[in-house]
């Protein structure tokens, strides 16, 4: 099904066919008609399966080529994202797509100066796309009317509230116009991103192409044990013997993502590092080195990473694994994109157990334990060495499918690993 089927205006048919992009994904063939007729929207999908054409065409054909303006230069369009890194990717999408229209997009963020973002502000701009934090900066500056704004995305919407931001939207929601459309897209729909949804959405249509699965039926999950000491070591074999030559590796502190950084390039694999104490101008250009193939593994933390959008990603490496058991779905949604496929291995020692239950409860696929030879754990969390299990099996899953390797929580039972040796 071509997506002129869908009701785009061939004007914005034609240059989606010159970027090879021919047959819509679940979420544009479901999305982009309840957008085109000025529905709310609240849709849940897998990150990586198109979600900003899914809200950028439609919008792009209803406000300015079916409506277009003749007033002064306000903002039309507002897209909220969690970070910059995103708020580049969904300006470049708009920009991109909204190539046969006359119209100017901007994004508002920070670790910049402002000022070039109020002059853009000042010229007059059709979507603003901004981070909730700056935003607010442009609000208390009076430097951006948001008077005329028709239409609102939430993009991320999970994630948003995983970082904090439910003041700052709650904040930025009285000054938009009560008459407007409003799409909110998320790979979740915990009950606080219904009740976030619920609160600025009217009578909203509801989509989901998740099939119930949070990740991509593509990726696959794979936990490698190891003692804490050997962790750095683990990552340098598992790089090394990684089929393809780009690998994305999180780390859960800056600290920790630079020090991993600086032990891969010595190991000889070229690596970058990008967390928010780097600069925007030597994020950006870590991202694009990593994009182009000239840097093979890009070292971030989660924050840092939102919005990384790289054609074909093979590895996602959980170093650490996350904080929060959902920051792990936005993760591993790095790689699996658009129907490829894609692995994501996460090096876990014994204080990281309760977490990877958590982590499995998200999940359909079951996370397969697979001990690496020369690297097997010495120890058991605080398990005695009485109650240690003998040699398991070479491979074997974490979670509801098949035997597990965790014990069960009551009785007073406590997480252990399983031991190879």
């Amino acid at each position: 099904m071509p997506f002129s089927t869908l009701g785009l205006a061939p004007v914005l048919c034609a240059p989606l066919a010159r970027l090879g992009y021919t047959v819509p994904t679940p979420v544009q063939s479901a999305a982009i008609p309840v957008v085109l007729e000025g529905h709310d929207l609240i849709a849940r999908a897998q990150t990586g399966t198109g979600k900003t054409a899914a809200f950028a065409l439609p919008l792009i054909d209803r406000l300015f080529i079916r409506n277009p303006s003749g007033s002064a230069r306000r903002p039309r369009v507002l897209v909220l994202v969690p970070t910059r890194e995103l708020a580049l990717q969904v300006h470049k999408a708009f920009a991109t797509y909204a190539e046969p229209v006359r119209m100017r997009v901007t994004a508002i963020f920070g670790g910049v100066s402002m000022g070039a973002q109020i002059r853009e502000l000042r010229a007059g701009v059709d979507v603003v796309v901004a981070t909730p934090g700056r935003l607010i900066d442009h609000l208390d500056r009076r430097t951006v009317d948001l008077s005329g704004v028709e239409a609102l995305v939430l993009d991320e919407a999970d994630r948003m509230l995983d970082m904090g931001f439910q003041p700052a939207l709650r904040r930025i929601l009285p000054v938009l116009p009560k008459q407007r459309q409003t799409l909110c897209f998320s790979a979740t729909l915990s009950s606080a991103v219904n009740k976030l949804s619920g609160d600025f959405t009217r009578d909203a249509r509801k989509v989901d192409v998740s099939n119930g699965d949070v990740v991509a039926a593509t990726i696959t999950h794979r936990v490698h044990p190891v003692d804490l000491d050997r962790k750095r070591a683990l990552l340098v074999h598992v790089l090394k013997l990684a089929p393809a030559n780009q690998a994305l590796v999180f780390c859960k502190t800056k600290r920790g993502a630079d020090r991993v950084g600086q032990h891969l390039e010595g190991a000889g694999l070229s690596a970058a590092v990008i967390h928010g104490d780097k600069n925007q101008a030597s994020r950006t250009r870590s991202l694009a080195q990593f994009k182009a193939g000239r840097v093979g593994i890009l070292v971030a933390t989660d924050i840092a990473a939102r919005g990384i959008d790289v054609a074909q990603l093979p590895l996602v490496v959980n170093y650490d694994l996350p904080l929060v058991a959902e920051d792990y779905i936005h993760r591993v949604g790095r790689t699996g994109r658009a129907g490829a496929t894609g692995r994501a291995v996460s090096l876990v020692t014994s204080q990281d157990l309760p977490l990877l239950r958590d982590i499995q409860r998200l999940l359909a696929a079951p996370l397969e334990h697979e001990p690496v030879a020369g690297f097997e754990t010495t120890s058991v969390s605080s398990a005695p060495a009485a109650a240690r299990p003998s040699a398991p099996p070479a491979r074997r899953n974490f979670g509801n499918r098949g035997r597990s390797s965790f014990r069960g929580r009551g009785n007073g039972d406590r997480p252990r690993f399983a031991v190879s040796r």
